[in-house]
């Protein structure tokens, strides 16, 4: 957080004037005033100089202090370390808080509180004693939310009160700092499902040309090849020394495909089946990551996360981490569509909407929620153009909800025979399944079926 102003408790949100500084008078404060005044009154009216003296005093006391800390010329800049910015939901993050007075006088008394979210839980709040000239004071606090989401923390504020609690000013700092709660992630067994025979584990890398047939012409040899490499037939052909080039390894790739459509999942929160499946894309997302694919996000409305590799893909080392970064924090703030089918999420996993020829390749993993006839059928030929499906399909029935009205589901062991004979390993998410066992059962039953789905 950047530092505050040069001089005042707060620095950027002081300001308002002396008019402004009034209204931070305590209830106490504004006793003394209403007492001052009625002292003095009755003063008057009786006659009685001892009294009206105090009741001058009960008033004009607030008004000092009200005066005193208005001129109050502290010079303090703040900052805020969060650690980590990104955290799963249910963990915790450590927010460090930061005071340094950078100017020549010491501080008074001061009360120093950020702003959170409530979600995070109450606000903190910190009394620093006396800070001495180029001194600083350093507090922390941890914050925790069990619902995915980007949080806002600040601006920091200052309380100035007086000794007697008549006046309490507050100065805001301006910057702020965004936590990210990531969706919560399962680890995964690394099981051999279709799609992946190209490319899953140790073998996750194939080679192919790296320019089509053409790249099979050898190059002219270069200072540092590998004599080994050295392609003799056409060093005799073309009169000097020529090398064969080196294959490109070429990463398999994985599609996650979340159904976020309203009418697809009823209810919210924690428990809901639309949180367990953003969760289990999230979990899918980090497991094929780390086993050497090439990842995509991808939603029922056919967009991929900004910012990924050709094709909507990922791409590899430093730049597959930051790729999935960006889908985390997607997940984070992913919400319910308005969409009423698959048909975008269709055209991307086909190679259109602008993913590129091919895009549908590898492996693709898809979490549904209530599917129409047609819808079933669309996804059903999703199937078509990845080498390898899983299917994991939420009811609303089973997870204690009512389908939207007008939409006809049929049966769930319908929609999963229809899937499974397009070829799709397609297994029932009863409430509160763990994914890592629905996970198990899917590479159990691709191993039971065959690598092509039961259509060798």
């Amino acid at each position: 957080m950047s530092a505050g102003a040069p001089r005042g408790a707060g620095g950027p949100g002081e300001g308002g004037g002396l008019r402004a500084s009034l209204s931070g008078l305590t209830t106490r404060g504004r006793s003394f005033v209403a007492a001052g005044i009625a002292a003095s009154a009755c003063a008057y009216v009786l006659g009685q100089g001892a009294l009206l003296r105090v009741g001058m005093l009960l008033a004009v006391l607030p008004l000092i202090c009200v005066y005193a800390l208005h001129r109050t010329r502290y010079r303090v800049s703040g900052s805020r370390r969060l650690s980590p910015g990104r955290v799963p939901a249910g963990a915790e993050a450590r927010v460090q808080l930061r005071m340094d007075n950078v100017s020549r006088l010491p501080t008074g008394l001061l009360m120093l509180q950020d702003r959170v979210p409530y979600v995070l839980g109450p606000r903190p709040r910190f009394v620093l004693d006396r800070v001495e000239p180029g001194g600083r004071r350093e507090v922390s606090y941890r914050v925790r939310s069990d619902l995915r989401g980007r949080y806002p923390l600040g601006p920091l504020q200052l309380r100035l009160t007086d000794p007697f609690g008549l006046v309490e000013l507050t100065r805001s700092f301006s910057s702020y700092d965004t936590l990210t709660v990531i969706p919560r992630t399962e680890p995964l067994p690394p099981l051999r499902l279709a799609g992946e025979s190209n490319g899953y584990g140790d073998g996750s890398r194939r080679s192919l040309a790296l320019a089509g047939d053409d790249d099979v012409i050898p190059r002219s040899y270069r200072r540092g090849d590998d004599l080994r490499r050295v392609h003799w037939r056409s060093t005799a052909r073309y009169g000097e020394l020529m090398v064969r080039r080196e294959e490109q390894p070429q990463r398999s790739r994985a599609t996650v495909l979340l159904d976020t459509r309203r009418l697809a999942f009823d209810g919210a929160g924690p428990d809901s089946a639309f949180e367990w499946a953003v969760s289990a894309a999230a979990s899918s997302l980090v497991h094929v990551l780390e086993q050497g694919f090439s990842a995509r996000l991808l939603t029922d409305a056919g967009s991929s996360v900004p910012g990924e590799g050709a094709g909507g893909f990922s791409a590899g080392g430093q730049e597959s981490a930051e790729a999935a970064g960006l889908m985390m924090d997607t997940l984070a703030v992913i919400g319910h569509s308005d969409g009423a089918g698959l048909s975008r999420a269709y055209d991307a996993v086909r190679g259109g909407a602008g993913f590129g020829e091919g895009g549908g390749d590898g492996l693709l993993i898809a979490f549904f929620g209530d599917l129409d006839d047609v819808q079933t059928e669309l996804a059903a030929k999703m199937r078509q153009r990845a080498s390898g499906a899983v299917a994991f399909v939420l009811d609303t029935r089973e997870w204690g909800g009512t389908p939207a009205a007008g939409h006809d589901v049929p049966p769930l062991e319908e929609r999963l025979r229809r899937l499974r004979d397009a070829g799709w390993t397609a297994l029932a998410v009863p409430p509160g399944s763990a994914y890592a066992e629905l996970w198990r059962q899917a590479g159990t039953a691709r191993a039971g079926t065959g690598t092509n789905g039961g259509r060798e």
